[in-house]
């Protein structure tokens, strides 16, 4: 258990949170739960300021940390801020946000990922950072190369630009980047293309958009459209909301892979847990916060199969090593069934190849868990 001082401290935090009140008795248990268990695993992260990129449960039932992650801190830290000073303190083992946000921006300066570099803007600007203005221009400037046209990151721009509004002039940016996300939505399916350029398309998989692609534009442009009272982007981001939570599983699963041309799901699995407890709430909550449809019986579900993953017959949640493990997956080698119907799919839309699901049972849970999982529950419940 965390040490009793931080625990009423963290109890407190999760009593005022208006998101959790929303929700029945079995599912605000069920988010006190994740919290709790996102803060200590957080801190089993705490490596130099930039946490692992995973964690994962050996053969022999140990945990070992893999890697150093500069965007899953940034996201870390986005969760972090919500919290009380005395459960942040202790969750960072006395690092200041402000000095891990300073590491994450001088690693960042070096880096022409733009993923990377419009997160630790966000969480720059979030923080009121002294050098936002610096991680903004740099993210600009890796932005400026059109072809860095992947939709999840040019919405983690745009909301990264939405929280600097306070600090400086970023309307124009704003709306140049709300643009070139509207670009990516098709109003025959109401998804959005994992590029936002459409002629990307074109190809054996370009039809195909997973579930962040719908995710991070819908949050961003429910954003965009509080500041700015945008209607086309309430309207693109409530589109999309509304046809994700119509082809949400018979179990509240969040489905993996569209067909961005018919709107069909093309592939289901993996079912990824931090779709089903943060990802997918996230966007809904701040798409209801914005004045479009809050969708808060597809959340209580999406929160239900974390309870009890029915694919497999219990939870993902694991408390005795404070973490939340990856997803549930098929045991299909280098991707298969995913690859095949995402070519026959393309061939006609209506194919999906039944039969597969027999051979490749979705069975399998990914012993894995990355921090930035454990940073969106903090910002999607504790906001």
């Amino acid at each position: 258990m965390i040490e009793t001082a931080v625990d009423a401290e963290l109890a407190t935090t999760v009593a005022q949170a208006p998101r959790i009140h929303a929700l029945p008795k079995p599912a605000r248990d069920e988010v006190e739960r994740l919290v709790e268990v996102s803060v200590r695993g957080l801190r089993r992260m705490q490596t130099e300021h930039v946490p692992p990129h995973a964690v994962y449960k050996r053969s022999d039932g140990r945990v070992e940390a893999v890697g150093r992650s500069v965007r899953y801190g940034a996201i870390m830290l986005l969760g972090a801020r919500w919290l009380d000073m005395e459960t942040r303190t202790w969750m960072l083992e006395g690092n200041p946000t402000s000095e891990i946000c300073d590491v994450l921006i001088d690693q960042s300066q070096r880096s022409d990922d733009l993923g990377e570099t419009a997160l630790v803007a966000w969480a720059a600007s979030e923080l009121g950072h002294s050098r936002t203005e610096q991680a903004l221009e740099h993210a600009r400037l890796v932005a400026s190369d059109e072809r860095r046209a992947r939709t999840v990151e040019r919405a983690w721009l745009l909301s990264a630009l939405l929280a600097a509004e306070q600090h400086c002039d970023v309307k124009r940016d704003a709306e140049r980047e709300a643009s070139r996300i509207l670009q990516a939505f098709s109003e025959s399916s109401d998804l959005f293309a994992h590029h936002v350029q459409r002629r990307e398309l074109r190809g054996l998989r370009g039809h195909v958009a997973c579930f962040a692609d719908q995710v991070y534009p819908i949050q961003a442009l429910s954003r965009f459209h509080m500041a700015f009272q945008e209607p086309a982007a309430l309207s693109a981001a409530s589109a999309c909301a509304e046809k994700i939570c119509s082809l949400q599983g018979e179990h509240g699963q969040w489905w993996w892979h569209y067909d961005v041309r018919s709107g069909e799901v093309v592939e289901g699995y993996p079912v990824y847990s931090v779709h089903q407890d943060a990802m997918g709430p996230m966007c809904l909550f701040d798409l209801g916060a914005a004045g479009g449809p809050l969708h808060l019986e597809a959340i209580e579900r999406s929160l239900s199969w974390m309870s009890s993953a029915e694919e497999v017959g219990f939870s993902l949640v694991d408390e005795t090593k404070s973490l939340i493990w990856r997803k549930v997956a098929r045991k299909d080698p280098k991707k298969l069934v995913r690859g095949v119907r995402a070519v026959a799919s393309r061939v006609h839309g209506d194919i999906r190849l039944r039969f597969l699901d027999r051979w490749f049972p979705p069975d399998a849970i990914d012993f894995e868990c990355r921090p930035y999982h454990l940073g969106w529950v903090l910002m999607t419940w504790l906001t």
